[in-house]
């Protein structure tokens, strides 16, 4: 089976796959409960939201991107999107859907988002929020947390952070950053199996939900609250993705969250270095340790990666669209090495040479 240096499902831990493996069990008791509580209470610590709340949705991450525009704006609201890719550009597609009223800052691959830019926009309207994917993954591009942060706490807006592949890869941190919303998922640096996301919101957050009447039954967020203090969710969720988080997250507390971020930042490192001394190159703007960007001068791109996969058994994140021959992604998420990163270098080297 091919090793994956993929973004999400990643490279899964022996541990993970062992819980895997075992028979799923009843959850309407108890027992799960338990375990619910414990996840979400290591989610808390780990995202630095000590009297925020954890909702676990069996869903895609783009499902609790949704769910959270449904549950926390509504057409009162005026936002701005941050749109620097296929991902960013989704929180568009969503806002369009629910008819929330929004203004998308249309960024090219190469353009840096600046304070500027959102004073600009600032300076004649009236918004209540900013949405951003922190990593557009689709280019691995990693927005200025700190700057983005800045303007929504002196312009009072709330700031909704899908940090789906970000999370243990950059830092995320609630209660420094003033975030009000943080996305994530199963499937990315928690190295679990697809088919769980997570919604984790501020106390500031808590207080708008209640006053909104979700449009939903399955995403409505007052009735995942609800649930949420029995331990419990409103229908039947991912019950083996959450038995794994619960593993997950007790083994990133006892690691350290700080420690896993540097390595996660070593990786990247080490392999971007790898990849210059093969003749190749990475965008110039700034990159989440998550994910590099590898550019095919040659236009190549689709043909090394099925050549990955078909010779070596190796599989990268290929691009679509307009980048497909000119970029492919190499996650550093999930279980990697310096090793495997050398196979993985060693491996495009022969081809690209072939």
């Amino acid at each position: 089976m091919s090793h994956l240096f993929t973004i999400g499902p990643v490279e899964m831990f022996p541990e993970t796959l062992e819980i895997g493996g075992k028979q799923v069990p009843y959850f309407r008791n108890d027992e799960f409960s338990q375990i619910v509580y414990s996840a979400s209470e290591s989610l808390k610590r780990l995202l630095f939201t000590e009297n925020g709340e954890i909702i676990l949705l069996t869903c895609s991450g783009t499902g609790a991107m949704e769910a959270t525009v449904m549950n926390c704006f509504t057409k009162e609201d005026n936002l701005i999107v941050i749109d620097g890719g296929s991902f960013g550009h989704r929180f568009a597609e969503i806002c369009d859907v629910h008819e929330i009223p929004h203004t998308v800052i249309k960024l090219d691959k190469d353009d840096i988002l600046t304070r500027e830019m959102i004073d600009e926009l600032i300076k004649d309207n009236k918004f209540t929020g900013v949405l951003v994917n922190l990593d557009e993954t689709s280019i691995g591009k990693l927005y200025d947390l700190e700057m983005l942060a800045d303007v929504c706490k002196e312009n009072d807006l709330i700031l909704v952070v899908d940090a789906i592949s970000a999370f243990l890869a950059d830092e995320i941190n609630m209660d420094k950053y003033g975030i009000d919303v943080v996305i994530l998922s199963s499937q990315k640096a928690l190295s679990l199996a697809p088919g769980l996301s997570i919604v984790a919101l501020s106390e500031k957050i808590l207080e708008r939900i209640k006053d909104i009447n979700s449009k939903s039954v399955y995403f409505d967020f007052k009735d995942y609250l609800k649930n949420g203090e029995r331990g419990q969710t409103p229908f039947t969720p991912a019950i083996r993705v959450i038995i794994e988080l619960e593993d997950m997250v007790k083994r990133i507390e006892d690691k350290g969250i700080e420690n896993i971020i540097n390595e996660t930042g070593e990786l990247a490192a080490y392999f971007r270095s790898r990849v210059k001394e093969i003749g190749l190159d990475y965008p110039d703007y700034p990159l989440s340790n998550a994910v590099t960007p590898v550019i095919f001068p040659d236009e190549n791109a689709d043909v090394i990666y099925r050549e990955l996969i078909d010779k070596y058994g190796l599989t990268v994140n290929p691009s679509g669209g307009d980048y497909a021959k000119t970029m492919f992604r190499v996650s550093h998420v999930g279980k990697h090495s310096k090793e495997d990163i050398d196979n993985l270098i060693n491996a495009m080297d022969e081809i690209i040479n072939s």
